[in-house]
């Protein structure tokens, strides 16, 4: 019961505030635990920021079967977008912003959340080679982060809107150059 009441805190109060200005005295206040309740589950603020990321926030991002990479590409940057212009957005640039200071929350969220999705991505883009979708001399690698770090720069910068359109001008600019000539 107060393990669901605190991530139930937890993410109402990323709703209201960074997660660097979170504490553990508000999120033990707003689920009526004692703070070594908290500590008793997750050794630090991070950890439990952590926890309702990838079990209240990150679990609308898994990869759908399609029938080609592109469409793989097309759906994951539209879920992502869709994604970025939420909670689960707000909370990655928090996460982002504090690992500036906090290399270890960068490792972490880079470990447990980006790196299971870029491999898959950079192997989908891989097979597509091999059945001629991509050209063969295609970075699988550099194409995939070619996608994504412009999403980024505009999720942390906020210099212009995320919308779905603009992740389809992205994929559609940079398939241009991975295709078979």
């Amino acid at each position: 019961m107060s393990h669901a009441a605190i991530l139930d805190a937890v993410y109402e109060l990323l709703q209201e505030t960074s997660a660097r200005d979170l504490t553990m005295e508000a999120v033990a206040k707003r689920a009526k635990v004692g703070r070594p309740t908290l500590y008793k589950w997750w050794p630090s603020k991070a950890a439990l920021v952590f926890a309702v990321f990838h079990e209240r926030l990150a679990r609308g991002l898994q990869t759908l079967p399609t029938a080609t990479a592109e469409e793989a590409i097309r759906i994951n940057v539209r879920a992502l977008i869709r994604a970025f212009n939420g909670l689960f957005g707000k909370v990655m640039a928090d996460l982002v912003a504090e690992g500036q200071s906090e290399p270890d929350v960068l490792r972490e969220l880079y470990e447990q959340h980006i790196k299971e999705r870029r491999d898959a991505s950079v192997a989908r883009v891989e097979a597509a080679k091999l059945t001629g979708e991509f050209a063969p001399d295609t970075d699988a690698g550099l194409l995939v982060d070619s996608i994504i770090g412009p999403i980024y720069f505009r999720l942390l910068l906020r210099y212009a809107p995320l919308t779905e359109s603009f992740g389809d001008q992205l994929v559609d600019q940079v398939l241009r150059g991975a295709r078979p000539r």
